[in-house]
């Protein structure tokens, strides 16, 4: 009998597991967000490259995980055709690498590589398409022009993203400050009539042609859109002038450019890091608005 109770011991022993500290836990997938786009999405600012941007800025509000498509000098054309990105910037916060295919292509494959797992998808672009048209004779003609091959180009990228990440993703697309209103101070202060001229002309262009293009072309796939130009205060009368240190006094519309791009110093299209983080909280509270829908 004692050899009996013995081995039933021995085999009871032998079924229980013996504990040595805790399972390790399962690797969490990460919820991902995917920025694509042209230099705005990617930072860039003169003499620096790629900087944090509003993406980087967007990531870490959200607790997301950043998947930064966008590359510099990206048209809506070009997006969805060219093969690669031509002006790699190799600093860009969760850059990602796709020489053998589009933007596009590479956006919507990783998205839907990672169904369920993607937060926010973002869009900047469409500036590069008019800002050729500062130099033209007619640049209401040419910008107008070049909006209908945005809302085009605009609609069919807005597709494709919803098509890849399902219905309930928030895709949200943005705009641009109106940069050109620096005219009133670079190259020359006080700016020649031209050039004045000019600033007025392009923020009848962002309200009246390429700010409504590229909301509806978001629409037509149930995407939010972030007026830039607007929250950067081109809207603003230009009758409505501000004392600056730098230029004496100006419209307060130019005194917003100055501060939160490089136009007003340097004749660059760019946000400073005040113009990225202004983006950026853009962003973050039209996706904060669609979350609690």
């Amino acid at each position: 009998m004692g050899g009996l109770l013995a081995l039933a011991v021995l085999v009871v022993g032998a079924l229980v597991p013996v504990a040595s500290g805790p399972a390790p836990a399962a690797a969490k997938t990460p919820t991902f967000y995917v920025s694509l786009g042209d230099s705005y999405s990617v930072g860039y600012q003169p003499g620096l490259g790629a900087t944090p941007g509003y993406a980087t800025y967007v990531a870490n509000r959200t607790h997301l995980t950043l998947a930064n498509f966008g590359c510099a000098g990206a048209t809506t054309t070009s997006l969805l055709t060219t093969i690669g990105c031509p002006a790699v910037l190799p600093h860009t916060v969760g850059g990602m690498a796709y020489p053998t295919t589009t933007q596009i292509a590479a956006a919507t494959a990783f998205i839907a590589a990672h169904k369920g797992h993607i937060g926010l998808i973002t869009v900047s672009i469409g500036g590069n398409d008019v800002v050729p048209c500062a130099g033209k004779s007619n640049p209401v003609a040419c910008v107008a022009t070049a909006t209908a091959g945005i809302k085009i180009n605009v609609t069919s990228i807005a597709s494709q993203l919803r098509a890849a990440a399902g219905a309930k993703v928030p895709i949200i697309g943005s705009t641009y400050p109106d940069v050109i209103l620096g005219a009133y101070v670079y190259p020359t202060h006080p700016a020649p009539t031209a050039a004045i001229n000019l600033a007025k002309i392009s923020v009848v262009a962002f309200k009246a042609l390429v700010n409504p293009a590229l909301a509806k072309a978001y629409a037509t796939s149930f995407g939010a859109f972030v007026d830039v130009t607007r929250a950067t205060g081109a809207y603003t009368s230009l009758t409505r002038t501000v004392r600056t240190k730098a230029y004496g006094t100006i419209p307060v519309p130019v005194a917003s450019v100055c501060a939160l791009t490089w136009f007003c110093k340097k004749g660059d299209i760019h946000p400073m890091n005040a113009g990225y983080t202004l983006i950026g909280k853009l962003i973050v509270a039209k996706y904060a608005a669609i979350k609690r829908r």
